[in-house]
């Protein structure tokens, strides 16, 4: 690497000239960029190089982990925190008269996710290469990413998010490692020598190019793994020219159109049925093609397949990949020759799943006809599973018409993913220690009854090292002044802070560090939209995916009501409050983006109300992605946990603000609980409905919205404000949402809730009126993060669940 400024800047300038073939001082922010990426990327190639060829020489287990989403966010300011030449680039860079911020500006967030499931993804590869677990991700490079998040009159407005415009230089294009992946046609059955196959005839081929890119982990170039994206393209020349000369220019380029749109976006909008059919395409597509990567290796390695199941784990974050489970068998049976039973046992064995949700809305369904259509001998081998699983059941619970029919694969017309990913593994993973109670206990309980030993916990976590020591610098650097630089390698060691937590000096510092962090993002909010906040006042933070279950809702009604209050008496509170918003809604979930509406629509009535003198102000951040996420986190004093109790699987960011200082104001729901038990009642401030109560009513009903509205004033004030003209003269704008609570009886609790909600909002308020309890709280929730370090959960699964080094 670069032993020194004068180093680097020889090193950059070569490589700036070799790329642009110009001079640096002729070049652009973006091409310094550019020219600077591919600079540390030679520097780690052969690193790369050598830990893919040392996995395979050693033969040590690997792992795959096959997901959706990868959110990776911006790579460049991580890395060269990582390769610990952060300081010599940023003086060598000054030395040249460049910022290094102008430049890691250029990046663009990598469009490759949307939420938790994709940050997840990412921070696990970054605790994989880390710790040295032999792991690769396997996933889609979206052309257009999600989408772009715009707000205009308070909606939200989707654009494309074209963050491949420029190209994206942290990649490696391989085309010599492509595969052919197919689609649609005819099976027909064979003999050959005594062994009946199948052939797949007039197929639609797609091939499926691989992109690379490097997980560079913290102070650990020895172990540098990959990253592996597949792009559809056109097996064929994708241009009719013929159809061209004609004048039907439509048809010239409809094939490559048609191909490359299964890596255009993530999640492709399916309420129609062209949708649905580019969602199961995608899912088949990165799947197979990665699978087929992955055999192909092992058997130019091994020269045949013995062992695999020993050398191999294959695993699937959620159910999008779960038709790795079919595809396997087809890959083993119809390419290998071997037996259905040989072919079982391997593919058992190598596979495992992490179930990420509770809602059995949220468990993938296919149609039948779809992937009979779309995948007829993959939907032939999910039959043929189906079918030997109910006749096992049968035999080992006889007549017991409802455990088939619950357990099952094919039922009502429809392929359930999650039945398929529990019977063709050999793990099924909850993401938090409630989550996966409720797993065993009611959605999946009879699975579990029938495999006990597949099921286990992992609570999720995230990487510290991005989301605190990169994302907080200052934080970070008074942790190092106040423990040491241990906690870096080793997040358990957070907790010798707790020898500070009655340092009164430390805990004014802590103050002046949230405080910097606030201004921080007072200024991008002022920038951005135009905003002005207060750093005094107290950041209440709640970002995340905009859904009915994670009760935006429940924390608009808390500042109606408390704007109501005020408009009678400014004077009402002694603090002042501001309340962030961030996150995205699907594009068809009318109900999230009428949530959005509502919020910009409060925002607008509040911070131009000159009654309360700006002692509350409201603001919803556009396109919440990593980036501003790492802006967010630090500045936050409240972390706004609201879920409805039993709905939410985990959360990670709730960890992310945890390890940053903030106070987490939420339910008992997903990973909430084990927070509260790492730092005690007394540090987290907790309300609402136990997820208990909450699946006793969901189970035998009793609950009355309608006796919840009429019984607290306060509470039907709000309400009947969504329709009285309150927000506009017509009244009609947010019906959906008045309904969903009173005609439709609130599903997720919002009325039940709201007044331990106000409770809560007010023992914060309390809490933060004394400074230095309030610090006190900060720090320990900082010192107890460390059990939320994505490195315990990576040891875990790699210990349990892999059975790799």
């Amino acid at each position: 690497m670069f032993t020194d400024k004068n180093s680097f800047i020889k090193d950059y300038m070569e490589k700036f000239e070799e790329v642009e073939a110009k001079t640096i001082d002729e070049g652009t922010p973006w091409e310094r960029y550019n020219s600077l990426v591919m600079l540390i990327k030679d520097k780690i190639s052969g690193h790369w190089a050598k830990t893919n060829s040392s996995y395979s020489e050693d033969g040590v287990k690997q792992v795959y982990y096959f997901s959706m989403e990868f959110l990776i966010g911006k790579l460049l300011s991580y890395y060269l925190l990582n390769l610990g030449i952060k300081d010599i680039v940023r003086e060598g860079l000054e030395e040249l008269g460049m910022d290094i911020e102008e430049l890691i500006a250029q990046e663009s967030d990598a469009g490759l996710g949307n939420g938790g499931l994709g940050r997840l993804a990412a921070c696990f590869l970054d605790s994989m290469s880390f710790l040295g677990v032999p792991g690769h991700g396997n996933g889609i490079r979206y052309k257009y990413g999600l989408f772009q998040q715009k707000i205009v009159n308070g909606f939200q407005v989707e654009v494309p998010d074209n963050w491949l415009k420029n190209g994206y230089p942290w990649e490696i294009r391989k085309p010599d490692k492509a595969v052919v992946v197919r689609f649609k046609g005819n099976v027909r059955p064979k003999m050959i020598e005594d062994r009946l196959t199948f052939i797949h005839e007039d197929y639609e081929p797609v091939l499926a190019v691989p992109y690379d890119i490097p997980v560079v982990s913290y102070n650990n170039t020895k172990n540098i793994n990959n990253l592996r994206l597949w792009s559809a393209e056109p097996v064929v020349e994708g241009f009719d020219l013929a159809s061209f000369n004609r004048g039907d220019y439509s048809k010239a380029v409809s094939y490559r159109s048609e191909v490359e749109a299964i890596s255009y976006i993530l999640y492709p909008e399916d309420s129609s049925h062209a949708g649905r059919e580019l969602r199961l395409k995608q899912e088949y597509f990165f799947t197979a093609a990665g699978l087929a990567a992955i055999v192909r290796r092992y058997r130019k390695k091994n020269g045949s397949l013995n062992g695999f199941s020993r050398k191999i784990a294959i695993h699937i974050n959620d159910t999008h990949p779960a038709l790795c489970i079919p595809e396997l068998m087809r890959i083993f049976m119809d390419d290998e020759g071997m037996t259905w039973e040989q072919a079982w046992n391997i593919t058992v064995n190598t596979i495992s799943y992490t179930n990420h949700t509770i809602l059995p809305e949220a468990l993938e369904k296919w149609p039948i006809d779809l992937i009979k259509y779309l995948l007829p001998r993959i939907y032939m081998i999910i039959e043929e599973i189906d079918s030997r699983y109910k006749k096992e059941i049968n035999q080992r619970y006889p007549n017991n018409n409802e455990l088939i029919n619950n357990t099952s694969i094919i039922r009502n017309g429809q392929v359930r993913m999650a039945n398929l990913a529990i019977i063709g593994s050999h793990s099924v993973n909850g993401v938090a220690y409630l989550h996966t109670q409720i797993l065993k206990n009611f959605v999946l309980k009879d699975s579990y009854m029938i495999y006990p030993y597949k099921f286990n916990n992992k609570t999720n976590g995230v990487s510290h090292r991005r989301f605190l020591l990169e994302a907080n610098p200052n934080l970070a650097k008074f942790i190092n002044e106040s423990i040491g630089e241990t906690w870096i390698e080793k997040a358990d060691d957070l907790q010798n802070l707790m020898e500070h937590a009655g340092d009164q000096t430390l805990l004014g510092e802590l103050d002046k560090i949230k405080r910097q962090n606030k201004v921080y993002l007072a200024d991008l909010v002022l920038e951005k939209q135009g905003i002005k906040l207060d750093p005094d006042s107290i950041f209440h933070v709640q970002v995340k995916r905009i859904h009915a279950y994670k009760r935006q809702l429940l924390n608009i009604f808390k500042i109606m009501d408390l704007y109501n209050r005020m408009k009678d008496n400014p004077n009402l509170i002694a603090n002042d409050h501001t309340f962030i918003f961030a996150g995205k809604a699907a594009p068809g979930y009318h109900y999230a983006k009428t949530i959005i509406k509502l919020i910009n629509t409060l925002a607008e009535k509040i911070n131009n109300d000159k009654d309360i003198q700006g002692k509350i102000k409201v603001v919803f951040l556009e396109n919440f992605n990593v980036t501003l996420a790492e802006k967010i986190y630090p500045a936050a004093d409240v972390s706004e946990q609201i879920s409805t109790a039993s709905r939410e699987a985990s959360g990670t960011g709730n960890m992310k603000f945890m390890m940053n200082g903030a106070i987490t104001l939420g339910t008992l729901d997903g990973a909430n609980v084990e927070i509260r038990d790492a730092v005690g009642d007394e540090n987290v401030v907790i309300f609402g409905l136990t997820a208990e109560k909450v699946m006793e009513y969901y189970r035998n009903g009793g609950y009355k919205a309608w006796d919840e509205y009429h019984d607290h004033p306060r509470l039907k004030k709000v309400v009947d404000q969504l329709i009285n003209g309150f927000f506009s003269e017509a009244g009609g704008e947010f019906r959906i949402i008045y309904d969903s609570l009173i005609r439709d009886n609130d599903e997720y609790f919002i009325l039940k809730d709201f007044s331990s909600y106000m409770d809560a909002f007010n023992k914060i308020n309390e809490l933060y009126t004394n400074k230095e309890k309030w610090y006190r709280t900060s720090l320990i929730n900082i010192a107890q993060s460390g059990v939320f370090s994505s490195d315990r959960t990576i040891r875990q699964y790699a210990k349990d669940i892999w059975r790799t080094k």
